[in-house]
């Protein structure tokens, strides 16, 4: 039998698995269910369901169920195979609570193949909907909890990040708030990975140290339940949280639904699931210092690995396990892909089309500069959509597709200061990272060379790198994560895109121009228009 491991990223808009044989060092099969297009009958758009109030923004539990079934029923159909696969691991977008009733427990150890899981599942949530990473109404609750950790730096210092709109804390605590009743019903709070993990399972699964992180409820230290935080979010939480667990645990055997009806080997292996963060910094091979990711996905994420405990007081950055036991850096940014798309839309443009204006703009974009708030976003903190155009209107096509680009960059660099270490590399990842046009102006802000790579879907590559470690290592046949990511990611096979070393002196007064912008906008800071008209006297 070969050596194959399968990872599943249940992400926004998509659940995606992708199957590896580490034997051959080769992707067997990748296989993806959209959402919107293969669930239409939850009525999604890019994976949400749309609400009158933009603040909120919640999916459906149920409908990644669906999924996870319609995949495999798929690389079932397709011969896949599905018996040999040994282990298997997971990715969920971070932050994403799922909540479920006393029944849940009992239906998972009792479910019935000749069934769809749907109709199995379905009477088993307290409430049937997920608030995910995009929500941004919970800001009542975070000054809430903050307050009762004892402000601003002393939050960071206990959980590593700030108390944030779409950290599951907050929302729970809001839930709690808002439906007494439907909480006190909640048997178990899930987050999206362990949900998952826990259909695979069979059972309650655990939370990993990754995911845990980005809840505001986990000491960043110690890796356990902080009693303050959990006291501060709500009453009796800990009860109804599932257990924290290193990342590289192995929780148990496959389920017997899904042997019994998709023909997976009974002594596959699980392995915890992880946030899609801490699976993207190995699925893009980040185990050492000076390297980060740039994942330009639904959201934009500027991620890195971290040997020490880094902690940004500005509350602005995060920190989260990593899978190797060590610590991770994150920006995330909410304005990433769903941005780009709407300026692409907004002049009826295919991708193709965008990067070639994009090409004959030249950088600096003639001193224009936006503020592309098109929704609330998370760095910096703005919670009412607003974009704002400085030396152009919406109706000037290159100033709008140059200015959303360098605007997007721009911001990574001014508020990824607080890592303390200035990039030598950066590894691209997600949809956008094919775009070489985007790629060149990231390389140009940060004067730093950008790795483009074959495989963008990092988060289940990850994933699958995770579930063959944690195999091996199992029994006895240790491997490292440099022999386990190199066996994949070919360095030398990746595409370089090297900064254009005469832009350095324009982008980096081009990076002081766009933070006296974000003062001026967000904090009352002095109009710096006199500054931009000099910018513009000095490069054009």
């Amino acid at each position: 039998m070969r050596d194959l491991f399968l990872g599943l990223d249940c992400s926004t808009q998509s659940l995606t698995a992708l199957l590896i044989n580490f034997s051959s060092g080769k992707v067997i099969s990748q296989y993806s269910i959209n959402f919107d297009e293969d669930l239409p009958n939850y009525k999604t758009q890019k994976g949400v369901i749309l609400l009158e109030d933009i603040t909120v923004t919640h999916s459906y539990p149920l409908m990644w169920v669906e999924a996870l079934e319609l995949l495999f029923e798929k690389m079932k159909n397709n011969e896949i195979p599905l018996y040999e696969i040994k282990a298997i691991s997971g990715s969920g977008q971070q932050h994403g609570t799922v909540y479920l009733n006393n029944k849940f427990r009992k239906v998972l150890k009792t479910l019935d193949f000749k069934k769809s899981l749907v109709s199995q599942l379905e009477s088993t949530f307290s409430r049937h909907t997920s608030p995910i990473w995009m929500d941004s109404s919970t800001t009542n609750q975070c000054d809430e909890i903050r307050e009762k950790l004892g402000g601003l730096k002393s939050t960071i210092k206990l959980l590593g990040s700030n108390t944030n709109e779409r950290f599951s804390g907050p929302q729970i605590r809001k839930f709690y708030q808002e439906n007494l009743n439907g909480y006190n019903q909640t048997s178990i709070i899930h987050l999206v990975s362990s949900f998952m993990a826990s259909i695979l399972l069979g059972k309650n699964a655990s939370i990993d140290h990754g995911d845990g992180a980005g809840m505001n409820l986990m000491n960043i230290k110690s890796k356990i339940w902080d009693d303050r935080a959990l006291d501060a979010t709500a009453p009796n939480l800990k009860e109804k949280l599932p257990l924290l667990t290193n990342p590289y645990s192995i929780i148990g055997k496959l389920s017997s639904y899904f042997v019994a009806k998709f023909g997976f080997n009974p002594d596959t292996d699980l392995i915890v699931w992880s946030g899609d963060n801490p699976n993207s910094l190995v699925g893009v091979g980040l185990i050492e210092k000076g390297k980060v990711a740039i994942s330009l996905g639904t959201s934009d994420t500027y991620f890195g690995y971290l040997q020490d405990l880094y902690l940004d007081f500005k509350g602005e950055g995060h920190v989260f396990g990593a899978p190797t036991g060590d610590y991770m850096s994150l920006i995330c940014y909410k304005n990433g892909s769903l941005a780009r798309e709407r300026i692409k839309d907004q002049f009826n443009l295919n991708w193709v089309k965008f990067s070639k204006i994009l090409n004959k703009t030249p950088p600096g974009n003639n001193g224009k500069l936006m503020l592309p708030y098109f929704f609330p976003e998370i760095v910096p903190q703005v919670l009412e959509p607003m974009v704002h155009r400085f030396g152009f209107d919406e109706n000037d096509i290159e100033g709008n597709i140059r200015g959303i680009i360098e605007a997007q960059f721009l911001s990574m660099r001014l508020h990824s200061n607080w890592i303390g270490e200035k990039p030598k590399e950066i590894y691209t990842t997600g949809g956008a990272s094919v775009n070489e046009e985007i790629l060149q102006i990231l390389a140009n802000i940060f004067n730093t060379k950008v790795r483009m790579f074959e495989v963008t879907d990092s988060a289940a590559f990850g994933a699958a790198f995770r579930a063959a470690k944690s195999y091996y290592d199992s029994e006895d046949e240790i491997k490292s994560w440099n022999e386990i990511i190199d066996k994949f990611i070919n360095i030398q096979k990746s595409i370089v895109i090297e900064p254009d070393k005469k832009h350095i002196e324009l982008y980096d007064d081009m990076l002081e121009l766009y933070g006296k912008y974000e003062e001026f906008i967000l904090r009352n800071g002095e109009n710096p228009k006199l500054a931009r008209l000099e910018f513009i006297k000095k490069y054009f």
